[in-house]
């Protein structure tokens, strides 16, 4: 596995980090990985804008626990290349001294790590894979930042939709929501098919098909399987809602595209 100090990128194939940052207009991705960008515009032109949305959802779940909730630490799995604004920017507006671990498994990201590193005392970062609960829950830089005996963000921001079925991601949350100390919460957005046969669901199908394709792992699933991922914990209002629908800042002004509707996402609290 590649460390933090020498991470191997490999620039002939594409990343999901570094594609999921091409979608968020970032900079840091290569021609291979805007390849796979654009054969998804091809069937969803909106697809940048989507992107963005799952940013600007992220930013607003973490304001909420942050601030609301009341949650001063954050894990954060799968947290992929740092954007216009991440975790710990949203948390420590709120919270000077949250404290926030990142954990990716993808060298670009790994090579990142360091700069979150020198920002402040209260950012972290580790090399880690999420599929690996037991790993990742004692990683040395978690249980040296983290007190896990106490309330914590657990965040999974479209990665489960990377886990393949035979790896299982119902299995997986539910060695960390088990990890998880009461009031802790679990936060997870998820590519979604309504199979249903609309022209969403249609879209899903069509672009499961180009992302794996092109890049090995990427599965929608139904509600009811993103629903099962939070594990029967007590569901925060409006429960597993489109993004654009999860606490919005302001009234919308145009109408959601269906590639806008093949995500969904929620925020969960353990009693």
């Amino acid at each position: 596995m590649a460390t933090a100090d020498r991470p191997q990128i490999d620039t002939t194939k594409p990343s999901i980090a570094r594609v999921y940052d091409a979608f968020v207009g970032g900079k840091d991705n290569f021609e291979v990985d805007r390849q796979v960008l654009q054969q998804i515009q091809k069937i969803a032109p909106e697809a940048v804008q989507v992107g963005r949305q799952c940013r600007a959802w992220l930013i607003r779940v973490v304001r909420f626990l942050s601030g609301h909730a009341g949650i001063d630490q954050f894990l954060d799995l799968g947290s992929g290349l740092p954007t216009a604004e991440n975790t710990h920017q949203a948390a420590q507006r709120l919270n000077a001294e949250a404290r926030v671990v990142y954990i990716d498994n993808d060298p670009s990201v790994a090579a990142h790590g360091r700069a979150l590193l020198e920002e402040n005392d209260y950012t972290h970062f580790a090399v880690g894979d999420l599929r690996n609960p037991a790993e990742i829950l004692s990683n040395p830089v978690v249980t040296k930042y983290l007190d896990l005996s106490r309330p914590v963000a657990l965040i999974q921001c479209n990665t489960l939709h990377h886990v393949t079925n035979d790896e299982d991601p119902q299995g997986i949350m539910s060695a960390y929501v088990d990890a998880l100390a009461p009031g802790s919460y679990l936060a997870i957005s998820h590519l979604h098919n309504p199979a249903d046969g609309s022209s969403r669901a249609k879209l899903a199908t069509e672009s499961q098909v180009r992302f794996n394709s092109m890049m090995g792992s990427c599965y929608y699933r139904n509600r009811e399987e993103i629903q099962d991922l939070f594990c029967g914990l007590e569901m925060v209002e409006p429960g597993l809602a489109y993004l654009f629908d999860w606490w919005p800042d302001g009234p919308r002004l145009t109408e959601p595209s269906d590639a806008e509707h093949n995500l969904l996402g929620g925020v969960a609290r353990k009693p």
